[in-house]
């Protein structure tokens, strides 16, 4: 298969799991409501550069190891669902406008996250992603032909990269719309309060999946 077919379709393929519901979602959702723009792009770039992990793993075989290794395999879900069980957690106690009012001014910025925690955390919660493995093990071993050279296949992973930050970070811009803003200032904890339940899903759904297979 030539470059730019092969191209298109693998960027179709991502598009349509990039733009579907998930962790990564929920964790730049979650930012990008509690803690604004900035910490949500810079949560985004840390998904973004996570996707060359998975795009690594797979080309030199180690994604092959972790599906046919049940421990291993089990043992990166369990890491995934406790982080997203912690961030879940810390999303349930985000509290009303009013309440939030008691806290001091000194504890309230302490509890924004730098632009690098925001990173690490966009970095984590995708890279400690089994299924996202599995996904970009099946894109390599289905869509990709063996035939493909290597060049063209570390273009697609930047690319799906790039895309994959780039999308999160209009999903940011989108959400701290000045507009939108003040509607989030005020009932954004519900947002919050929402994805923690969503994140608290999702780990019980990495736990009872890790264990079923």
């Amino acid at each position: 298969m030539s470059f730019w077919p092969e191209f298109l379709l693998i960027a179709a393929v991502h598009l349509m799991a990039v733009a579907s519901p998930g962790p990564d979602f929920a964790i730049v959702l979650r930012y990008a409501v509690r803690f604004g723009r900035k910490q949500a792009v810079y949560a985004s770039m840390g998904i973004g550069l996570a996707i060359l992990l998975h795009v690594t793993w797979s080309l030199v075989g180690i994604a092959v190891l972790i599906k046919t290794t049940p421990w291993l395999f089990k043992t990166l879900s369990l890491a995934a669902a406790a982080y997203l069980f912690y961030i879940g957690v810390q999303s349930l106690r985000s509290m009303a406008p009013a309440e939030a009012e008691h806290l001091s001014e000194q504890k309230a910025a302490d509890a924004v996250p730098s632009a690098g925690k925001s990173f690490i955390a966009g970095f984590i919660t995708n890279g400690l992603n089994p299924k996202a493995t599995l996904f970009f093990l099946s894109l390599f071993a289905v869509i990709i032909s063996p035939d493909t050279p290597l060049s063209y296949k570390v273009i697609y992973g930047l690319y799906m990269s790039v895309a994959t930050a780039a999308w999160f970070c209009m999903l940011s811009v989108v959400l701290t719309h000045t507009k939108v803003r003040g509607f989030l200032l005020l009932k954004g904890y519900w947002f919050d309060r929402v994805m923690g339940v969503l994140l608290l899903a999702l780990a019980m759904h990495l736990v009872v999946s890790s264990f079923s297979s």
